[in-house]
């Protein structure tokens, strides 16, 4: 099982990495399909492989030429790490309330769907809509906070959201989008695990599961970042609206799988 779950994590990391998704909205809605370990125990390796992903990802990009806007980016991170505790509570407290972690799985499932059916939409029309700059801190520590509620409480990192409030808010294109996206989950990240381990709420799990999905992280970010350099803005995006059509389905099928299976 240990290869699988490298492979997973190889593949979604690489594509996170490109794409700026984090990789968690892809692994969280494969393992969930497949089965093989519980809720719980996905959320939190996932967020681990995501971190792991993020961290060697800025890394090997730093010298890249794209932009990370550090005045930008870091209100944001400082949100979403707000928001990661906020996100950790409501985790905890679904869980608790539903008693059972298929029902958890299902929500989760349910509100990923919708959020990228969302995505995908907006950046499909993105360039017909009007878009903005904020350029107040407040209001950019605000919208991470969001952005960090919504990806620890779904276990994805960040994903698709983030792209798409950095495309509207921010005004990035999708290069720089991805880049200041992994920024964000990397913060959003550390706050989320460093949650569970003080309040002693981390599943159970074993340790080679969490060593090869990590090293799967780090694999696709060191491959992603090679790929990465080969391929404009343009061939970004068109990565990134067969990825939101992909996790999307995937997550319907989970949605089906949690609540009529």
């Amino acid at each position: 099982m240990v290869v699988l779950l490298f492979l997973v994590c190889l593949t979604a990391s690489t594509l996170g990495a490109i794409a700026g998704f984090g990789g968690g909205v892809i692994i969280k809605p494969v393992l969930d399909a497949l089965g093989i370990l519980p809720t719980a125990t996905v959320s939190f390796l996932s967020g681990c492989t995501v971190l792991a992903m993020s961290v060697s990802s800025l890394i090997r990009t730093r010298n890249n030429g794209v932009r990370l806007q550090v005045k930008t980016s870091t209100p944001l991170a400082i949100g979403a790490v707000l928001g990661g505790l906020a996100g950790k509570w409501l985790f905890q407290l679904v869980l608790t309330l539903s008693g059972q972690e298929e029902v958890l799985g299902g929500i989760q499932a349910v509100c990923l769907t919708l959020i990228n059916i969302g995505v995908f939409v907006y950046v499909c029309n993105k360039d017909r809509l009007p878009s903005t700059h904020v350029k107040s801190p407040l209001a950019a520590v605000l919208i991470g906070l969001m952005l960090g509620l919504i990806s620890t409480f779904l276990g994805i990192g960040g994903g698709p959201i983030n792209i798409a409030v950095l495309f509207f808010f921010f005004s990035m294109d999708a290069k720089e989008a991805a880049k200041n996206s992994i920024y964000i989950i990397m913060f959003s990240q550390i706050s989320s695990i460093a949650t569970a381990l003080a309040t002693n709420t981390v599943p159970a799990f074993a340790w080679p599961d969490l060593i090869f999905m990590a090293c799967g992280g780090v694999g696709g970010a060191i491959l992603g970042a090679a790929i990465s350099k080969r391929l404009d803005s343009a061939m970004v995006e068109k990565l990134l609206r067969v990825l939101l059509v992909i996790v999307t389905c995937l997550s319907a099928y989970n949605v089906v799988q949690f609540f009529l299976l």
